[in-house]
């Protein structure tokens, strides 16, 4: 007799996030995913790290050379990089992922220790910061990665320095395409990461979320095909609002649009989600574009699809 397939867990408000940072906490380096592949690029994102009045916990020479095929090391070593080191009297205040690629579900077939402290990272990273809010545990912060942080602009910088130190934070703006308003726990996601963990006890209860997508490299019939799925599983009409962000490099790559054959990206998504009765924004400055604005996962937040505007009730605290 088969099985019974895994339930999602229930979507648990964190009880608490971890507390705000102040000068002096140090941060662990997370390699949960691909291989690093450019050490000054992260070096950059440790600068601004360091501007913060942060320290860092361990050696950033330690991870160029660990590799498993593709992969930032074998799953132990990956999985090991969430716990504090041997020597620290406490655990750091943030881990901080160095790059994505593929290679954090993995982690989740092994049961992980829970960690305190933020927890910040995108793409990839979406296995990781999706199981932090179905345990129930605060801290996750959709946004930029060591090895893309330097290149973000000033403004966003400076926002996710001000979510770390416990400082409010400004709405973001996108364009409206249903209208309507409504409140409740925000989640961020790559689409392709997250569409592999529906069905599986790591995918939060999206009853009443509101949803901010993103992705890259993934033609319009691919991401037509995933937000097919969701439909099909009823993922997406169990959702109070719906957010994309940027879907850098996913335009057809065939030839032209708009000659009958195929569909643009924006038809896709409009299409797919035009019929759900909820609000809709996109063009949200989240993802793999030029800015990627930190978010705080498991937080109240209000999406207004009248005004074209996603802001944090009570600053994301």
């Amino acid at each position: 007799m088969a099985a019974a397939a895994p339930q999602p867990a229930p979507f648990h408000q964190p009880s608490h996030q971890p507390p705000a940072l102040r000068p002096g906490d140090r941060v662990r380096l997370v390699a949960a995913s691909s291989a690093l592949a450019d050490l000054e690029r992260l070096q950059a994102g440790l600068a601004v790290l360091a501007s913060w009045g942060l320290a860092l916990d361990d050696d950033p020479a330690r991870l160029p050379p660990r590799r498993w095929g593709y992969l930032a090391g074998r799953d132990t070593e990956r999985a090991g990089d969430l716990l504090p080191s041997s020597d620290a009297e406490q655990p750091a205040a943030l881990l901080a992922c160095v790059r994505g690629g593929w290679g954090s579900a993995r982690l989740l077939e092994r049961p992980l220790e829970a960690a305190g402290g933020w927890l910040l990272g995108f793409s990839d990273v979406t296995s990781l910061l999706w199981h932090r809010l179905a345990t129930g545990q605060g801290g996750a912060i959709h946004g930029p990665l060591l090895t893309t942080l330097a290149a973000e602009p000033a403004w966003s910088r400076e926002r996710l320095r001000a979510l770390l130190f416990g400082e409010p934070l400004a709405d973001l703006e996108g364009e409206a395409w249903v209208g309507g308003q409504v409140e409740g726990p925000l989640l961020a996601a790559n689409l392709t990461v997250a569409t592999h963990l529906l069905g599986t006890p790591h995918l939060p209860d999206l009853d009443g979320a509101i949803l901010i997508l993103e992705d890259v490299g993934e033609a319009p019939y691919r991401i037509e095909r995933m937000l097919t799925h969701w439909r099909l599983c009823g993922a997406l009409q169990r959702l109070g609002g719906l957010g994309f962000g940027s879907f850098e490099g996913c335009g057809d790559p065939t030839g032209p649009e708009g000659d009958g054959s195929r569909f643009s990206l924006e038809q896709v998504l409009r299409e797919r989600t035009a019929d759900l009765g909820i609000p809709v924004l996109a063009g949200l400055p989240v993802g793999h574009g030029d800015v990627n604005a930190a978010l705080p996962l498991g937080m109240r937040a209000r999406l207004d699809g009248d005004r074209g505007r996603l802001s944090l009730i009570d600053g994301g605290r």
